[in-house]
């Protein structure tokens, strides 16, 4: 029998961070919330550095488990949570395997290239045209590889909506906020993103650790991106 949850969340408004509360929402799973505000550098701090010693969010503490990246958690409530397999494949399935790819997709792929081109574009010291050339490109190409799959089903993994899509969605979300994305280029990913955007435990696990919203977070990206314009200029 499994055992009740006693799950504390750390995290913060970002792409990983969402992912997990999503996640949790969707399971309906009880969970405490603690903010990490890594913009001060909360991330780094002794007493978080013991849940994650990589000093990153999101992590979760589950009793006396640990757990940290956010495709492990996923993966892990899926296995702890996830009995019946809603929002996931059992194990030895070969669905179980094409999900577990596209996890791996955005962890390995999306997540890395995306993370290059919001640092480039908005967090830089130094302006790098061609560093953010690179980057917005390889993001567009690997969103090209999830639109070719979004047009053959409607979803990344088997039949259904999976923790592969919300691993995926994660990222998704943010490119038009952060990056001027403009997901009408891919048009079967933006399809798959709006249905998802429409999930009653996506809404509430977007505004984790704390509301926020899309035209908010708009104009803190382009103050950002304000101040990495001005760099150029200054160069």
């Amino acid at each position: 029998m499994t055992s009740l949850p006693d799950i504390h969340l750390y995290t913060w408004l970002t792409c990983n961070g969402v992912k997990i509360s999503i996640a949790l929402e969707e399971l309906s799973l009880p969970y405490k919330v603690t903010e990490v505000d890594i913009g001060s550098g909360k991330q780094k701090e002794a007493w978080f550095t013991d849940i994650n010693p990589n000093g990153r969010i999101p992590a979760i503490t589950d009793g006396n488990k640990r757990i940290f990246e956010s495709g492990a958690i996923l993966l892990y409530l899926a296995d702890r949570y996830d009995s019946d397999n809603k929002f996931s494949y059992a194990h030895g399935t070969p669905e179980y395997y094409e999900q577990l790819s596209w996890i791996m997709f955005q962890m390995g792929g999306v997540g890395p290239m995306q993370g290059q081109a919001n640092h480039f574009r908005l967090f830089a010291s130094e302006y790098s045209q061609y560093s953010i050339d690179r980057y917005m490109e390889e993001t567009k190409r690997l969103y090209g590889v999830l639109n070719r799959r979004l047009t053959q089903s409607a979803w990344l993994a088997g039949d259904k909506y999976t923790i592969a899509d919300i691993c995926n969605y994660g990222w998704v979300r943010y490119a038009p906020l952060a990056l001027r994305l403009d997901l009408d280029e891919f048009p079967a990913l933006k399809n798959w993103h709006d249905a998802i955007a429409e999930r009653e435990a996506v809404r509430k696990g977007v505004n984790v650790p704390r509301a926020s919203s899309d035209q908010e977070l708009m104009q803190r990206y382009r103050l950002l991106e304000q101040k990495t314009l001005a760099r150029k200029i200054n160069k």
